[in-house]
């Protein structure tokens, strides 16, 4: 027997390499495992699910609140006794049917009771704004034919901006913070050529697929969270109207920011993997940052305007934000978010492509930063 037979005999058998895929989980259950580890990961997670609970048990409160007061409404001569003993109404008597209706415009009462000439089992009809006001019709005995002046305009102009904001900050927060960790992950590795030891194990692209899927299994958990609370609250406190109109749109931000999230994170550790220094890294994630940062902006100061939505919802970095929100206001199209992902699917492997190219051709590459025409070549 041999020297080497007997040294490989006394090591006893060598374990044969991990296949690509379980590198893969690996590497994720590496990423995951350090996340969960760190206090100030968890710490921030519990913060942002206890702000998104104190969110909607204030929002059921105010809304509750609000129902406590006195309804106004405008009637007229005529319709004035129908209203007369039904308490919870601060009622308005308007000189004729139009002034009662301009007073419905102006936004001085939620709805008018107005003779309705079409006749039928009753002798007046409501008359809202966009919406048929439920809580007046509660307090009605009988329920009268119902016309809204402006049906297209039926979200309310603060519930519109408090969604907005919602989706936008969700996102928003959920890609700076993990794509932040995942540049910042790929530099330490390399300042301290933990990398070199790790791609001599496992295939470079397993380690940048590892860090992707484990970083996005963290931010989809914390997405699952939100969307769990928001249900749960909306229907503990009684908000079952906004419930039933964020149900579609919620699963359709889950589904959007997933592969949205998997194109942001290739690039940010392809952005990682072009310096050698932490203090180097904001030159190559700022215009990552940037695209991440408008459709926070675009969504809050433009959530009224149907064509900057209209655009936002078929842009790969913006439909995360802008599709679901379209979808809660009632402006796309059943077809749309079919048509919207399959955009955004198709990016998101163009960009996993180049970022595992640039990822590959720069990891090992010390010293200055590496340029983007460099690193795409190799």
């Amino acid at each position: 027997m041999s020297t080497a037979t007997t040294r490989a005999t006394a090591r006893g058998p060598q374990r044969p390499a991990p296949g690509e895929l379980q590198s893969v989980w690996l590497v994720a259950e590496r990423e995951i495992g350090s996340k969960l580890r760190s206090k100030s990961f968890v710490i921030s997670s519990a913060v942002l699910l206890l702000l998104a609970l104190a969110a909607v048990i204030w929002g059921g409160f105010a809304a509750n609140s609000a129902g406590d007061d006195r309804i106004p409404v405008a009637v007229t001569s005529s319709t004035e006794g129908d209203v007369r003993d039904v308490p919870g109404l601060e009622v308005t008597v308007a000189d004729s049917a139009d002034d009662a209706t301009a007073l419905v415009r102006d936004g001085s009462v939620e709805a008018a009771l107005v003779p309705d000439a079409a006749g039928g089992a009753f002798s007046y009809k409501v008359v809202a704004d966009d919406s048929a006001p439920t809580d007046v019709l509660q307090l009605l005995q009988q329920t009268p034919n119902v016309e809204l002046l402006d049906p297209a305009g039926a979200i309310d102009g603060a519930l519109r901006y408090l969604v907005a904001f919602g989706f936008g900050i969700v996102f928003f927060m959920a890609a700076t913070t993990f794509g932040a960790t995942i540049s910042q992950s790929v530099v330490e590795e390399k300042q301290t050529r933990v990398v070199e030891i790790l791609i001599s194990a496992i295939p470079v692209r397993a380690l940048l697929a590892g860090k992707v899927v484990g970083n996005t299994v963290l931010a989809m958990g914390q997405i699952v969270g939100l969307v769990a609370i928001a249900i749960i609250g909306l229907a503990v406190t009684g908000q079952s109207e906004l419930l039933s109109g964020l149900g579609s749109p919620l699963v359709w931000f889950a589904v959007f920011f997933f592969f949205g999230f998997v194109l942001l994170a290739a690039l940010f550790a392809a952005a990682g993997a072009m310096v050698s220094r932490q203090e180097d890294i904001g030159a190559t994630t700022t215009p990552l940052m940037l695209l991440v940062m408008a459709p926070y902006f675009l969504v809050i100061f433009f959530n009224d305007n149907p064509v900057v939505l209209t655009v936002m919802s078929y842009v790969p970095f913006s439909a995360p934000v802008g599709m679901p929100l379209r979808l809660y206001l009632g402006e796309a199209q059943w077809f749309e978010p079919i048509i919207s992902l399959a955009i955004l699917i198709a990016t998101c492997l163009g960009a996993i492509w180049v970022g595992a190219r640039i990822y590959q051709n720069a990891i090992l590459r010390m010293g200055a930063r590496v340029k983007l025409s460099e690193a795409m070549k190799g």
